[in-house]
């Protein structure tokens, strides 16, 4: 089954940025699954294994930082295309 999955990644106090860019680094080489980032979030379209799984090995070693911060995961068990915006419209 296909998913798409959308992340945030914040920190909980002043953590640097670089932390996040190494997250988001870190998920783009996830195998088996497609990647878009942008000023917001990460979106990550896969199979629901390749996604969950990349989604657990990336926060494990944001977890294991110094730093704290908190990732919202929203998970969608549809197969929607990612990396544009929907359309607000019925298609005519």
């Amino acid at each position: 089954m296909n998913i798409v999955a959308e992340l945030s990644l914040y920190p909980l106090k002043d953590g640097p940025v670089p932390d996040i860019i190494e997250f988001i680094e870190e998920m783009q080489a996830q195998q088996g699954i497609e990647i878009v980032t942008n000023q917001l979030s990460t979106q990550l379209r896969g199979d629901f294994d390749a996604v969950s799984g990349a989604i657990g090995r990336c926060m494990r070693n944001a977890m294991a930082a110094p730093n704290t911060v908190v990732l919202v995961v929203k998970y969608l068990n549809v197969d929607l295309e990612i990396g544009r915006s929907p359309s607000l419209t019925p298609e005519a």
